[in-house]
């Protein structure tokens, strides 16, 4: 075994592999870049080496600062993890030049799977079925659009050297084909360094199932059975699972002996994801083998009882594989959750920002159990628009699909993230929509399903609001009885001398106390609907409350004295538990496993906004490179025209005109740099 391995990536997948080699004994060198100086997978390793720039092409893709801080340490073995140099045969053979173990299959076997199209044809020549469709290398843009009519639309354009969904475009008619071309080539020689393209047909209704295999050095190759990874958004996994519901025991096995093979052909060793493409009829066809762990290698740990991270550390160090295939077993059900920072109802548009609060719930790490979070960021951490915005991956696993699926919801209500947007109440909404529940399950779940995922934005309930109203009276010092020693510093609680020389005075309280009068507070909150007014009442003693123009109802509340935000409320003859977290003017309100979000509203706040607002711009939604623009100064556009095209996180976004108009200025050029919120264009609206 090594004494000393460099883990050439970053966030959750670094975290996860120092884990194992800690518990193995080995030491871990950290690579970081100048945006994550600070993050948890630096901490996580023994030594940290800084290799370059925030963005990925100055840092974790440059080979040469990552072998050289493997000599400077003294490192044996460089583990790639997944994405960045992961599946690049150069990087592969230059650490085998360098007298490094590259913890991953041989460079010929990357170079031979690197290539979606090259492996396509490998694949023919061993007789596993394919989608039909156009393989080869001739790229111009005429040629592939007679191949599509050929073939027949739908189809699908995907980057032949890429993965993540990234460089994929689904094109429906060939008026459509030209322009998604050319998006997918610009976002495929940004994201993989080559712009070649495949075209193949569009299949309706499959499923992504993919098959976990292992090979050693001595010629042993197994695979550790499928997983189903069909839930998807913008051809990105969301949710996986294993086994994959359905799979009957014959199909697991051609599956499982197609994959091996396909391992075999090129000569593989160590991890690596075969993945098929599905129909109905339970046909498969190969789609690509991923040549490095996957992101959802959890599950299959979970249903197997196996470490594979430990598993590549002792096959790389020339060991045979812990098991043979007969040994191997699936125990239960696993299912994963990606967790981002993202913006659901925004098309899934990464949030960047900081994670004021970050809280999981009870969990163990690496190992198979009821939860399990894989994470690479901290509470308080930043999410840039450098690298992929997963905040962490949660895992559960039950004794079949049912249980498996209901911890999955118990453990979303658990998490308390805010700051950003994230998915966590779209993966809820998942869990529990009926056709994940029954398992109806295919690539296009989310946008067929989408009227129940996607539901029309609700009006903050009573009892939201009613812990945001009492959250903020805390907030002023008030705790519902009138004792003020738990106030918030600064909030209007008297000055301790004040309340040192006057123990007995009025003026010490501020619970709301008038001199023959009745205290009362208009409270303005924005929910998604609108503005919402809560107005608070205290006369003597006893507090009530009001929703909008709704009838007074009497109010008594307490707070945990170890956990100040974790409220019980006493709203008339119902009695409403929640936690609230106050940032700002956000309040963040965790009731029944969901989140509300709502604004405090500032009248003050709320006239320098609408000031600012009186300019009619177009902002960018995130920080990002502009890659086209297709507008000028004068140029008259219709409602839902593209006028800008930003890249950010390696993926397009393009930004329309919300609605008829001239445009009066255009601020930025292509390759400019924006930051998120600046304006682009200047649109004034048609008369």
């Amino acid at each position: 075994m090594f004494d000393t391995i460099l883990i050439a990536n970053r966030g959750e997948i670094a975290c996860r592999i120092a884990a194992t080699a800690r518990r193995l004994g080995i030491r871990t060198v950290a690579v970081y870049s100048e945006a994550d100086a600070q993050a948890r997978h630096v901490q996580a390793c023994d030594l940290a080496v800084p290799i370059g720039g925030a963005e990925p092409k100055s840092s974790y893709l440059r080979a040469d600062a990552i072998l050289d801080a493997a000599r400077r340490t003294g490192a044996q073995a460089i583990h790639p993890g997944y994405g960045f140099l992961s599946e690049n045969a150069d990087f592969a053979q230059a650490c085998e030049d360098a007298g490094l173990v590259f913890i991953g299959p041989p460079a010929r076997a990357i170079a031979a799977m690197g290539s979606k199209s090259a492996a396509k044809t490998l694949m023919a020549g061993a007789d596993v079925p394919l989608v039909p469709g156009y393989y080869g290398d001739r790229q111009e843009p005429d040629f592939l659009q007679d191949q599509a009519r050929t073939i027949g639309y739908p189809v699908l354009i995907k980057a032949s050297a890429g993965g993540g969904g990234k460089g994929m475009r689904i094109v429906e008619s060939d008026e459509e084909f030209p322009s998604a071309l050319a998006s997918c080539q610009r976002e495929a020689a940004s994201s993989f360094g080559n712009p070649q393209v495949l075209v193949e047909r569009y299949l309706l209704k499959p499923r992504h199932i993919e098959i976990q295999v292992f090979a050693d050095t001595q010629g042993q190759c197994v695979h550790l059975f499928e997983r189903d990874c069909s839930v998807q958004r913008r051809f990105q996994k969301v949710i996986e699972e294993a086994p994959a519901p359905g799979m009957t025991l014959e199909r697991r096995q051609a599956m499982g002996q197609a994959a091996v093979a396909a391992a075999q052909a090129v000569g593989y060793v160590g991890a690596g994801t075969v993945e098929f493409i599905a129909e109905p009829d339970g046909r498969f066809y190969f789609m690509e083998m991923n040549t490095r762990l996957q992101v959802e290698h959890p599950v299959t740990e979970a249903i197997t009882g196996q470490d594979l991270v430990e598993w590549q550390l002792r096959v790389a160090a020339g060991e045979p594989l812990p098991l043979r295939q007969d040994q191997l077993r699936i125990q239960g059900h696993a299912i994963e959750a990606r967790v981002y920072a993202e913006n659901p109802d925004k098309d899934f548009l990464p949030s960047i920002g900081h994670l004021d609060i970050l809280q999981w719930p009870p969990h163990v790490a690496f190992q198979a159990g009821a939860v399990r979070v894989d994470g690479g960021v901290r509470e308080g951490d930043m999410i840039t628009p450098y690298y992929d915005p997963m905040i962490a991956k949660l895992i559960v696993h039950g004794a079949d699909r049912e249980q498996a699926r209901r911890r999955m919801l118990h453990a979303l209500g658990a998490v308390r993230a805010t700051g950003l947007h994230t998915n966590i109440a779209f993966l809820a909404r998942l869990m529990d929509d009926p056709a994940f529940t029954t398992a109806d399950l295919d690539t296009g779940l989310i946008p067929r399903e989408h009227e129940r995922l996607f539901p029309p934005a609700q009006a903050a309930a009573d009892a939201v609001l009613a812990l945001a109203a009492v959250a903020v009276l805390r907030h002023s010092g008030l705790d519902g009885s009138g004792d003020c020693s738990h106030a918030v510093s600064g909030s209007g609680a008297a000055r301790p001398e004040t309340a040192a020389r006057h123990p007995a005075s009025p003026w010490r309280q501020v619970d709301g106390w008038r001199i023959g009068g009745v205290y009362e507070r208009i409270l303005p909150l924005q929910d998604a609907q609108g503005e919402r007014h809560i107005r608070l009442r205290r006369d003597g003693a006893a507090w009530s409350l009001a929703v909008d123009q709704g009838d007074f109802q009497p109010l008594s509340w307490q707070a945990d004295a170890q956990h100040p935000r974790h409220l019980r409320i006493q709203l008339a003859d119902r009695e409403i538990r929640g936690e609230v977290y106050l940032q700002g003017l956000r309040l963040d309100i965790f009731t029944d496993g969901r989140r509300s979000t709502l604004e405090w509203r500032d009248p003050i706040a709320l006239a320098r906004a609408d000031a600012d607002d009186a300019g009619g711009g177009l902002t960018a939604p995130m920080p990002g490179k502009i890659l086209s623009v297709a507008v000028a100064t004068g140029d008259v556009v219709k409602q839902g025209q593209a006028l800008v095209v930003m890249e950010a996180m390696k993926m397009e976004h393009t930004i329309e005109a919300p609605h008829d108009g001239v445009v009066q200025e255009v601020f930025y050029a292509v390759g400019d740099q924006v930051t998120e919120g600046v304006t682009l264009i200047a649109l004034e609206a048609a008369k």
